[in-house]
This record gives C-alpha cells, sequence and structure tokens, in this order.
C-alpha cells in the first residue's frame, strides 16, 4: 500500500481511476488519486482528484490515510490497515474511521463513503493480488 497504483489496484468501491506519485515513505506523504464518484451512484461530482494524504506509516504494521480534496474544509475520513503476524501469512485488518469527521460534511455526505461490501471485497483483491505477485505484506511491500 506504500505504492500509490497499489491503492487502485485492490480498489472494490470503483472508484479509482488511478494514481501518481511516489511510494510512500512516512506520514505527510501524498500523491494524486483520479476518482469517478459515479460508481457508487450517491452523488454526482463526476471525475475528479484527491490528494492522499498518510497519517500513519509504520512498516509491515499499519498504513493509514485521509483524502483531501477541493472542498474545504477536508471531511478528514480516515481509512487504513493494519498487519499482524499470523500462521501462514498475514493477518490485514481494514478500518475505515469517520469520528473525526465535522458537522458540516455530516450534513452534506452520508458516512460511511464507502459501505462495507466494498471495504470487504478489497481485503479480497488485496490476497489475491499479494498472492499472485509474490509480495510478503510483513516487509512493507
Amino acid at each position: 500500500m506504500s505504492d500509490p497504483t497499489g491503492h487502485v489496484d485492490i480498489d472494490a468501491s470503483g472508484m479509482l481511476l488511478d494514481a501518481e506519485g511516489d511510494p510512500v515513505e512516512r506520514a505527510g506523504d501524498r500523491f494524486v488519486v483520479h476518482m469517478d464518484r459515479e460508481a457508487l451512484g450517491d452523488v454526482p461530482l463526476g471525475k475528479y482528484d484527491v490528494e492522499v494524504v498518510i497519517t500513519t506509516l509504520v512498516p509491515g504494521e499499519e498504513i493509514a490515510w485521509t483524502v483531501e480534496g477541493r472542498v474545504r474544509p477536508h471531511a478528514r475520513h480516515i481509512y487504513g490497515y493494519r498487519l499482524e503476524p499470523a500462521e501462514g501469512g498475514t493477518l490485514v485488518t481494514s478500518y475505515y474511521d469517520w469520528s473525526e469527521v465535522g458537522e458540516e460534511w455530516k450534513e452534506r455526505i452520508t458516512f460511511p463513503v464507502v459501505p462495507e461490501s466494498a471495504l470487504k471485497a478489497t481485503l479480497g483483491i488485496l490476497e489475491r493480488t499479494v498472492r499472485r505477485r509474490g509480495i510478503s505484506p510483513t516487509r512493507g511491500d
């Protein structure tokens, strides 16, 4: 998940079209994601770009990020993965925290933005992608 295109590769929501930027190395690093909100069918935003801002990065243990778009203040919802060694591989826990979202955003958009079914499906795509590429999540690839 440190590679911006990895986010696009495993996205099950259908919103992530492409990404640009260098692999992230620390909290505060950023990259651009090209989005299409029409995939969710809830808000007619069309295609737009956002910046993904890494909020936590502990290689092999956790990565989390928020999304900043053109509308201010930013919504401040956090997505992340925690990794733990497990028998036969790595246990990946996905989380989505919208507890810091301001009231002005809660009035505009229903949270969670990404449905639970898409978050769960993303974990399946992540597993398949890691397996096919021979990547070790515990190394922080």
